[in-house]
């Protein structure tokens, strides 16, 4: 969202390196149920503060979409003591940088600082958790703002549709079923007390987990935390959250989406698990062994050997409640869709049925670790990933088993996993064709 940063600052923080996995931390809870983790690296003078909400799309309103992403705009406007449109400027007037991104499952806001500046991004943060300003004024800006964001990204963006098309057929009265950028008419249709309900609802401290890390002392980092949050009050409202158990996918839907593309498309979309399940380590690694590479089972096969398509990828969506693994392949000239769908199909059904070979086993698992490393690389990363784990499971421990749950993943569990999810009788595909010149 927030475009403007400082270049050499950007690249001070993607140097920053951790020599191991394991990542220390300390954590503790105010009274008005924030969850506050802290993690202390001296190696660089900088430090994250982050703040993940546990608010999704998928915890909307049917009839009031969006609203969770518009929100992650609109907080950045002003608060009761910041004058609007300057929020950004206090973090880059500082030397740091700033963002914000939603998914499905919360939301997520952070600055990356000169040490020094550590409770400057801690006030900035009790600001929008306490201050925001939920007004007419800012409420139309950000409308602007985000119909044109869905213009750039999905509207006009060739095959920007898809994960959209996919998952309102995937998922029948659920909410994965409407996208994180929601409905212009919803947004538009929306009234002030309806934004100020939602901010109130979700933007709470007991819905909330803060997270400091890098160059700090632990026990300076916990005075000011308390001073900046303990007398924000806690949320009073119950919080919406779905049912966790969607509408099983029983037969295959099939469907044709027109789109201003030149090359046609194939899309498949597989149910599978929720984070929490124990088989999403096999899940996983079953999609980057169909796609992550240039060794990877589709792009050897469909795109170098038997050159059926430009592109094909497998992935799998992390969700919070069951999710999905989406394949999709832009097809070759003088390609059809059929002859592409056929060909992923016979791939997947390979791994169904065959063990695959120690090497690929070895080298999947390696790719595991590596990713694992570069996510910790970052103190980005540390902190995304320790509240990640504190949001999803109530267990910032979890950032230091991961590597242990995918190594625990066996060959026959990546086989097992192909043949209980990606069955053809129970999957959306969709073909993607280009819009008829005289329609």
């Amino acid at each position: 969202m927030i475009k403007s940063m400082l270049f050499c600052f950007a690249m001070l923080v993607g140097v920053i390196g951790y020599s191991q996995l394991q990542i220390d931390y300390k954590e503790f809870k105010l009274d008005n149920g924030l969850d506050v983790i802290m993690h202390q690296d001296n190696s660089s003078p900088v430090v994250s503060v982050s703040i993940m909400y546990h608010v999704g799309s998928k915890n909307e309103n049917p009839n009031r979409t969006g609203f969770a992403h518009f929100f992650e705009h609109l907080l950045f406007e002003a608060t009761e003591n910041i004058p609007r449109g300057e929020y950004s400027k206090y973090v880059e007037s500082a030397g740091g940088i700033l963002n914000a991104n939603t998914s499905f499952d919360r939301t997520y806001y952070f600055e990356i600082l000169p040490s020094n500046e550590l409770e400057l991004g801690l006030w900035l943060e009790s600001e929008r958790l306490l201050h925001a300003k939920v007004d007419d004024i800012g409420i139309e800006t950000q409308r602007q703002v985000v119909k044109e964001e869905r213009r750039q990204r999905m509207d006009n963006q060739p095959y920007g549709s898809i994960l959209e098309e996919s998952m309102k057929r995937a998922y029948e009265s659920y909410p994965y079923s409407w996208p994180i950028i929601g409905s212009m008419e919803h947004l538009n249709a929306a009234e002030e007390n309806d934004y100020k309900d939602f901010y109130a609802t979700f933007y709470v401290p007991n819905n909330a987990v803060l997270v400091v890390a890098g160059d700090i002392e632990y026990g300076e980092t916990e005075a000011l935390i308390r001073k900046y949050f303990s007398d924000i009050p806690m949320g009073t409202k119950a919080i919406p959250r779905p049912d966790k158990n969607p509408k099983p996918l029983t037969t295959e839907i099939r469907d044709t989406v027109y789109d201003n593309i030149q090359l046609p498309a194939v899309i498949q979309v597989y149910r599978t698990v929720a984070m929490d399940d124990p088989d999403y380590y096999a899940v996983d690694m079953l999609g980057q062994l169909l796609s992550q590479g240039e060794s990877s089972r589709f792009n050897k096969s469909l795109v170098n050997d038997q050159q059926l398509a430009l592109f094909v990828g497998s992935f799998p969506l992390g969700l919070e409640d069951p999710g999905v693994t989406l394949a999709f392949g832009i097809v070759n000239g003088g390609v059809s869709p059929e002859q592409l769908e056929a060909g992923m199909d016979a791939e997947v059904a390979k791994i169904s049925t065959e063990l695959i070979s120690d090497e690929e086993y070895k080298k999947l698992r390696n790719q595991i670790e590596v990713n694992l490393i570069q996510q910790n690389s970052r103190l980005s990363g540390v902190a995304e990933n320790l509240a990640n784990a504190k949001t999803y499971f109530d267990d910032a421990s979890r950032v230091n088993s991961e590597l242990e749950k995918y190594l625990a993943v066996s060959k026959e569990d990546i086989m097992n996993a192909a043949k209980k999810y990606l069955t053809p009788d129970k999957r959306v595909v969709l073909y993607y064709l280009p819009k008829p010149a005289n329609p």
